[in-house]
């Protein structure tokens, strides 16, 4: 066992030892509440410049399945409690130590987890390094900053998902960072799914004549990604428009809205969502950092909001044939309660009022 050090950005230091790839590493350090899917979490590209904390003690007693893979893996670096060195499962391929070592991910194990999460929690996010030897000057881990996300989270290049069975409508969605599970949940409604780079204009798009838009997810600041939000200004109102987490912050902002970073953000499984008017509460996965500021709304009414701490989680665009919500109703690892909202897409293409 090779020690090795996490050491925050405010310079405290947390003791553990090293799996993965051997080498240092400084990131955003976050932390996520799920109980299982941390292949789904190391692989969505939502993470991309940050070190990932799991809550839960134990992480890869399932190992690594390659047919679950959200997307490539973006993460900075890795923290647990304890990693499962031989795990159990008929479709595993490797472990988590293999896997980390293989997308050359520094992780970290044998830390006090718990006492971490206070810490953000009572802190808000901060800049953190895996590292072999404690630094003398931390300016490095404190100035490092999350930049360039979209760019390098999207694909490099369009493809084309055919839909399962017989093909009803076609779909084109644009790559933020984009989870494979959004492709799976239309291609299961008859979609064929057209997916174009984040670099792609609106002319692009509509030149495809599509029955409606995807804007996926993805990771930084949504106030940095100018290109995009010009672009979905130029879309709304031309196709039915679909957002999840970044697509709806980038939505909010192309019609005058504003972000904001939240402390520690959201990013578990459990996050209780409840309709602003309606009985229900729905409980969904979800990682962001930022969040749409209610009160800058000029356009659309706010369909959910987090039952935790009130922020914005939804949004209606009726006069535009649009919606967005912050959650990933696509959650896989997950829970599954709000995949209605994909088949509410395919109603607003079918011709369906919002």
């Amino acid at each position: 066992m090779e020690k090795a050090y996490l050491v925050l950005q405010d310079g405290q230091v947390f003791e553990g030892f090293r799996f993965g790839a051997a080498r240092d590493a400084v990131g955003e350090l976050v932390f996520t509440t799920g109980m299982c899917g941390y292949i789904e979490t190391l692989t969505d590209p939502s993470y991309y410049g940050q070190i990932v904390l799991q809550t839960y003690p134990l992480m890869g007693n399932y190992g690594v399945i390659p047919a679950d893979f959200e997307g490539k893996c973006s993460v900075r670096g890795y923290v647990v409690r304890e990693w499962c060195e031989a795990p159990s499962n008929f479709r595993c391929e490797m472990t988590l130590d293999e896997f980390l070592r293989q997308q050359d991910v520094p992780g970290l194990y044998g830390v006090d987890t718990r006492e971490l999460t206070r810490i953000i929690r009572e802190h808000g996010v901060m800049n953190a390094s895996i590292c072999s030897q404690i630094p003398a000057d931390l300016t490095p881990v404190r100035q490092y900053a999350v930049t360039d996300a979209v760019r390098s989270a999207t694909c490099t290049q369009a493809s084309v998902h055919p839909a399962e069975g017989e093909k009803k409508f076609s779909v084109t969605l644009l790559d933020y960072g984009a989870k494979r599970n959004i492709v799976r949940e239309l291609q299961k409604r008859g979609c064929e799914v057209t997916v174009l780079p984040a670099s792609a204009a609106a002319e692009e798009v509509l030149a495809g004549d599509p029955d409606g838009v995807m804007l996926s997810n993805g990771p930084g600041d949504p106030a940095e990604a100018v290109f995009q939000i010009g672009e979905i200004r130029k879309l709304l109102g031309k196709k039915p428009v679909f957002g999840i987490c970044l697509g709806h912050q980038l939505t909010a902002l192309a019609l005058g809205g504003t972000t904001y970073k939240l402390k520690y953000g959201h990013r578990g499984v459990n996050q209780p969502v409840r309709e602003a008017d309606g009985p229900r509460t729905y409980i969904t996965s979800q990682n962001h950092g930022y969040a749409v500021d209610s009160d800058s709304l000029k356009q659309g009414k706010i369909s959910f909001v987090n039952a935790n701490d009130g922020t914005c989680e939804g949004i209606d665009y009726p006069e535009l044939n649009a919606f967005t919500v912050q959650f990933h109703p696509e959650a896989c690892t997950g829970p599954k309660d709000t995949g209605f909202l994909f088949d509410r897409f395919v109603d607003m293409m079918k011709g369906g009022a919002l």
